[in-house]
């Protein structure tokens, strides 16, 4: 408000001369016990301002310090096991792990199935992997001979080899022997893999020489060619044939016997699992695996 030119200035008596009050304006002129009460409340709303501040801050820590805690512990408490296994332990494996994730709480079972060979060729360029099942001894030993085995080797089944054909046998393949004929499409597996290995083999016991169209990398894919038409009969396991259901037929053949596939575990030395991966082997290696193993068709080691 403005005063006029001929308006006198007055004097502010001393009851109206305020303390200063830090952090607060006073406008009106109270009595200076009312400035005071003004001021005290103000004071309490900063301390309780403060206080209710600080708690928020220790309750935001613990909260952050439990969140932490609680991730730290799900992450310790899940593993991830990887199993490298040769093709031909695809269905029973894959039922095996199933078993031991229900009785392994925070496990997860992680499965690379091909040819024994291809396997450990990946082993040997460092690939990660805990566990190693491989279809005959020969690629095991490739795996002990670099120290990237981990103690010693368990032979936990064996297999032999059966002849798989369409389910209409166009060739009408009755024998091994049959195999040998020039006009039939016949599929193995490549010499340096198991199965490709053992019917070299039998071919040498039955005193035949086969003339294949195609070699191929892994059982699975000898069997694919089958199961497609592509081929008139393929030599696989008899786990294969079994596992196939009604999309092939098997033949037997007796020479077959003579020549068995034994199928070795072990743990890997590079493992960061090393712990689940021998309780994983003791699973394939005990009462449970091998009944699992005797169901898809697998014999005794």
């Amino acid at each position: 408000m403005r005063l006029r030119p001929d308006e006198p200035v007055q004097a502010v008596p001393p009851w109206a001369r305020l303390p200063s009050v830090p952090h607060m304006r006073v406008y009106s002129r109270s009595p200076v016990g009312t400035v005071r009460n003004h001021a005290i409340g103000h004071r309490s709303v900063i301390r309780r301002t403060v206080s209710a501040a600080a708690a928020v801050m220790v309750l935001g820590s613990l909260s952050a310090c439990g969140s932490g805690d609680n991730s730290s512990s799900s992450s310790a408490d899940s593993t991830t096991l990887t199993v490298y296994a040769a093709s031909s332990l695809t269905s029973a494996f894959t039922q095996i792990g199933k078993d031991f994730e229900s009785s392994h709480s925070g496990v997860t079972v992680k499965f690379s199935f091909a040819g024994s060979s291809d396997l450990v060729a990946q082993i040997q360029q460092g690939a990660p992997a805990d566990v190693f099942a491989s279809a005959d001894t020969a690629n095991m030993d490739k795996a002990a001979s670099d120290n990237l085995v981990e103690g010693t080797p368990v032979n936990f089944a064996s297999n032999t080899l059966e002849i798989a054909v369409p389910p209409d046998n166009p060739a009408a393949i009755s024998s091994f022997a049959d195999l040998a004929k020039p006009d039939v499409k016949l599929v193995i597996c490549a010499a340096e893999v198991p199965c490709g290995a053992a019917a070299q083999q039998v071919a040498k016991v039955a005193h035949e020489t086969l003339s294949p169209v195609s070699e191929e990398q892994s059982v699975t894919d000898v069997l694919g060619k089958v199961e497609s038409g592509e081929a008139d009969a393929g030599l696989v396991y008899v786990t294969d044939v079994l596992a196939a259901g009604d999309k092939v037929t098997g033949v037997t053949f007796p020479e077959s016997t003579q020549v068995v596939n034994t199928y070795p575990i072990a743990t890997l030395s590079g493992s960061q699992s090393q712990d689940i991966a021998k309780e994983f082997v003791d699973q394939v290696a005990g009462a449970d695996g091998q009944k699992v193993l005797s169901d898809f068709g697998f014999a005794k080691p």
